[in-house]
């Protein structure tokens, strides 16, 4: 069986959340088929989507992601069965990492041991989804006598944020999918590789937040995409995983810039054609055209992130013209 192509948008939508409700209905007629949020420091990862399951039944709701290492783990199998509770058979959790500046910097949690992390999050949420009473020592915590007290009617798939090669190897071998991010479609095929090798003959699906922001005023775009670029490839875990790519030559001045304390120097060192690889941009055509590579390469779900690089390009205006049913 083929996974079938699922494409998405990040959430929360522009506006408060309350706005939300038109809009949702107008992504399924557009023709997008899932929504996905993010949590930084915005909305949290639960509270659009819940909304969402409320609101429009037609879309699938997916989380990412929830970083490993901000909520307990009981209070994490707590809101993921909830929410599949409130959409059954429509909700998808993406456990991930995060980042050492979102989950040491911002949040007070000593980001040791990711991989271990995520995959003992990753086996208790299948342990407490099960239904039983959990007592078990995993590496990074231990939990004593936990049952969950919701048994939402259907098990929602686990996914996880992988970067390089042992995360993907674990999304693989343990998890219902993988999540990708900032990378180009030609990078894909790298990434994919992995998880078909490790798999066991099993689909997983591929869910990837694309960046795009159409518009034709190339300049605006790259100046304001390069201070994008620049504040997730210094952070060491997309430093790591663009060396991994075979950028490490071509991102080398920025970091080296960057680690001096040269923040121009960093900005300047951002090539063109990188911004062009990791950032969709160009007339809507073109842009529906480069969001097809990323399907064409192997990615099953997208979750388009749309970028405010263009101050005349109205943020709905942009989602509509690159959406699936875009006339």
């Amino acid at each position: 069986m083929t996974l079938p192509i699922r494409p998405g948008m990040t959430a929360p939508l522009p506006g408060p959340l309350h706005s939300h409700r038109d809009k949702l209905s107008e992504l399924v007629e557009l023709g997008f088929t899932d929504i996905w949020s993010a949590e930084a420091d915005g909305a949290d990862a639960f509270t659009p989507l819940a909304m969402a399951a409320a609101w429009e039944p037609r879309l699938r709701l997916g989380t990412a992601i929830v970083p490993a290492y901000t909520r307990s783990p009981a209070c994490f199998a707590q809101s993921v069965a909830s929410l599949a509770d409130a959409a059954p058979g429509r909700f998808a959790i993406g456990v991930g990492s995060s980042s050492n500046v979102i989950v040491e910097r911002w949040n007070g949690v000593p980001f040791v041991e990711p991989y271990k992390k995520v995959r003992d999050v990753v086996r208790f949420l299948r342990d407490a989804l099960g239904g039983e009473k959990v007592t078990k020592k995993y590496d990074t915590f231990e939990i004593q006598g936990f049952k969950l007290g919701v048994r939402p009617e259907q098990t929602p798939p686990i996914l996880i944020a992988a970067l390089r090669e042992g995360m993907l190897k674990l999304a693989a071998r343990e998890a219902d999918g993988v999540i990708i991010n900032w990378l180009s479609a030609e990078d894909v095929r790298q990434v994919v590789d992995v998880i078909d090798k490790h798999a066991g003959g099993e689909e997983r699906e591929v869910v990837c937040r694309v960046f795009v922001c159409p518009s034709e005023d190339a300049e605006k775009v790259r100046t304001a995409g390069r201070f994008a670029i620049a504040a997730y490839l210094n952070v060491p875990v997309y430093a790591a995983f663009h060396d991994w790519l075979g950028r490490g030559e071509v991102l080398k001045p920025m970091w080296d810039a960057w680690q001096a304390g040269d923040r121009k120097g960093a900005l300047a060192a951002i090539p063109d054609s990188l911004v062009d690889e990791l950032i969709i941009h160009g007339t809507p055509a073109e842009c529906r055209a480069r969001i097809q590579q990323y399907f064409d390469n192997g990615v099953t779900t997208t979750s388009l992130a749309m970028m405010p690089f263009d101050p005349e390009l109205k943020h709905w205006d942009a989602v509509r013209s690159v959406a699936p049913h875009a006339s």
